[in-house]
C-alpha cells in the first residue's frame, strides 16, 4: 500500500473532523438531536418544526465544495464506471442506511461518542463492506 502523498491532506481532514464533531454537539446541546445526515436528508420533504435545519444542512451540503473550491485547487473526482454504477452505488447507499438505522456520520460520530452499542455495531459493519469492497475492486475485480 502506498500514500499518494500529492493528495494528502491530514490537516484539512482534521480541521474538517472538528467541525463536524463541533456541529454534532452544538445540534445536540440546543436541540437533543442526533446529527444523523441521512435522518435529515430523509426527513426534508416533512414540513415540521426542524425543516429550515434540514434545509441549512443539505445547503451546507451543497455550498461548502464549492466555496473551497473557489478559493483553492482541488482534483477533479471523475468516476472511473459508468453513470448506471454510480446511480446504483447511490440507491445502495440510501438502502443501506434505512437497514441499519443511520449512516456513518449517526452512527460513526455521535453513536460511537455516546458509547452506543447498536451504533458501535453498525459502525463496524460498515468498515467490514467497506474495506472487503476495497479488497475485491482492487485485488479481484
Amino acid at each position: 500500500m502506498s500514500i499518494d502523498w500529492q493528495n494528502f491532506t491530514p490537516w484539512a481532514s482534521l480541521l474538517g473532523g472538528i467541525a463536524i464533531g463541533i456541529a454534532a454537539g452544538l445540534l445536540a446541546a440546543r436541540s437533543g438531536r442526533i446529527l444523523g445526515v441521512s435522518g435529515f436528508v430523509s426527513g426534508f420533504f416533512e414540513r415540521d418544526r426542524e425543516w429550515t435545519a434540514r434545509l441549512a444542512l443539505i445547503a451546507g451540503l451543497v455550498l461548502a465544495p464549492l466555496v473551497v473550491g473557489a478559493f483553492t485547487a482541488q482534483p477533479s473526482a471523475v468516476p472511473d464506471v459508468g453513470w448506471t454504477a454510480v446511480i446504483a452505488g447511490g440507491l445502495l447507499v440510501g438502502f443501506g442506511t434505512r437497514l441499519a438505522s443511520g449512516c456513518t456520520s449517526g452512527h460513526g460520530v455521535c453513536g460511537l461518542s455516546r458509547l452506543s452499542l447498536r451504533s458501535a455495531v453498525a459502525t463496524g459493519a460498515f468498515m467490514a463492506s467497506a474495506m472487503a469492497t476495497v479488497f475485491v475492486v482492487r485485488h479481484i475485480a
